[in-house]
């Protein structure tokens, strides 16, 4: 149920909290109401509610109740430091990017997590995502908690900004506008609670260039120019996880001298403040996988040697988690466990989750058809010659989560959802096993701390409600 009120809001409300006074804070006093349909209300008042100002409260008491109940918004930054410095590891954290159905999608994921003790994980959304999905962070986080709450989680929950990317044409076009819209970006998702960020300046590698530094140049000084602008906006007590970024997913792979050089040009920038502890790099993968005519995705040969070779470096000169891994959730079930053998810290996950939801038996066709005609009438300027129908419809479908859709797939019949709810649970636990992350609650409690604790209840309300430009898809197609 969508509430539409304030009124009606407090009067929901009533059952589970206090307010201790006007503008202030609810106080949970029936925890046990978190784990039902009010919860559900909220996050429906959360996402779908068309006064601002309702949907900034709903998300605001999510989040209030979330941090009161032992959901506490967080930085993995410590946790990728002791994995640098030797103190844990030999496993690799999925950071997963939820397009649709995202409540149903994370509950599923804490489903398949708690019995696990699973608590080395990310949620994550693109700059690219949040337009195409129309999921903005205020909106991201207050999922997030919704689903930690309805399935009973517990403790540090991790949600990162991915693909926080500059573009190359804006950017040596206007270097301040586009530097200007990354900075607006990475604060709106700072007060959202995105205590992680990648940023994203491998796009501006010009090759051309005689050598390794000079290639590397604009990557390293913007990646360092943006982290020393989330060391001065991040909250007092949270260090905020950064990553960096040396090879476009689908380009050529990445090198040990690669990183090396960027390395020397990020450091140069970077003076005394706190840098990343973990770097992307291209090992053969791309983003959504290479489609083929029949809608099929191609065979991927990965180079582990690439992921293991950096990760070593990283970790021994840089104190360094280790490598990441981009694009990797089309790749086949015996991947996986691999990684934490070859030094990823970090393996990113997507668009297989996507293709679960819409090959899903349960979907009905007539919805699935639905959506395609839709995706045909308003993409048809992205259909490129030579492109079959299949392939269009692959590389599109990612934006059929959002816009007028978007409410369609949040309220599809309760059984549909739930068997593909099912499905994705299987895929998680799969994944938590072969990604070595079962038993990691209490490691992650060793070296994390919680978020603090907002000053100023009324100014968050309205931080939680209010209207975002949304981004615009076609800066930024990458995302797994």
């Amino acid at each position: 149920m969508i509430i539409e009120t304030v009124d009606g809001l407090k009067g929901r409300l009533s059952i589970a909290i206090e307010h201790s006074g006007p503008g202030g804070a609810p106080r949970v006093t029936h925890p046990e109401a978190f784990r039902g349909p009010l919860t559900d209300d909220l996050v429906q008042t959360a996402v779908f509610a068309a006064d601002p100002e309702v949907k900034g409260r709903a998300r605001f008491a999510l989040k209030t109740a979330g941090a009161q109940l032992g959901v506490h918004l967080a930085s993995i930054h410590s946790l990728y430091t002791a994995m640098g410095q030797k103190e844990t590891g030999g496993f690799t954290v999925p950071a997963m990017n939820i397009r649709g159905l995202a409540y149903d999608t994370a509950r599923a994921f804490f489903r398949a997590a708690i019995p696990k003790a699973c608590g080395a994980f990310l949620f994550e959304i693109a700059k690219s995502e949040m337009g195409y999905t129309d999921q903005r962070p205020h909106e991201y986080v207050a999922v997030m908690i919704a689903a930690a709450l309805r399935e009973g989680y517990t403790g540090p929950l991790f949600i990162q900004g991915d693909h926080f990317q500059a573009s190359a044409k804006g950017y040596f076009a206007d270097r301040e506008k586009e530097l200007g819209g990354l900075r607006a970006l990475i604060r709106e998702a700072l007060s959202a609670g995105f205590y992680n960020i990648d940023i994203d300046s491998s796009t501006l590698v010009v090759l051309e260039r005689p050598d390794l530094p000079s290639q590397q140049r604009d990557n390293g000084e913007v990646c360092a120019l943006l982290t020393r602008f989330i060391r001065d906006h991040e909250p007092e007590g949270t260090t905020v996880s950064v990553g960096g970024e040396i090879g476009e997913v689908g380009g050529h792979n990445s090198t040990v001298e690669e990183f090396e050089a960027f390395m020397g040009e990020y450091q140069r920038g970077l003076g005394d403040a706190e840098g990343i502890r973990k770097i992307s790099v291209q090992t053969g993968t791309s983003h959504g996988g290479v489609v083929l005519p029949d809608g099929t995705v191609a065979k991927v040969k990965l180079d582990f040697d690439v992921l293991s070779s950096i990760a070593a470096i990283a970790q021994e000169r840089f104190g360094m988690a280790g490598t990441v891994q981009h694009g990797a959730s089309t790749l086949p079930d015996e991947a996986f466990h691999e990684f934490p053998r070859h030094g990823a810290c970090e393996v990113h996950l997507a668009t297989g989750f996507q293709n679960m939801i819409y090959d899903h038996p349960a979907l009905p066709a007539d919805f699935r058809e639905h959506v395609y005609q839709h995706l045909k009438t308003a993409f048809a300027k992205e259909l490129k010659a030579g492109e079959t129908e299949d392939q269009f419809l692959y590389k599109t479908r990612k934006k059929g989560f959002g816009g007028e859709l978007k409410r369609e797939w949040w309220h599809l019949p309760a059984p549909v959802r739930e068997e593909i709810g099912q499905a994705l649970q299987a895929k998680f636990a799969f994944l938590i096993d072969q990604l070595n992350v079962t038993g990691t609650h209490d490691v992650v409690r060793r070296f994390v701390m919680p978020e603090p604790p907002s000053p100023d209840a009324a100014a968050e309300i309205a931080a939680c409600g209010a209207p975002r430009t949304p981004a615009k898809a076609e800066e930024n197609p990458r995302a797994d």
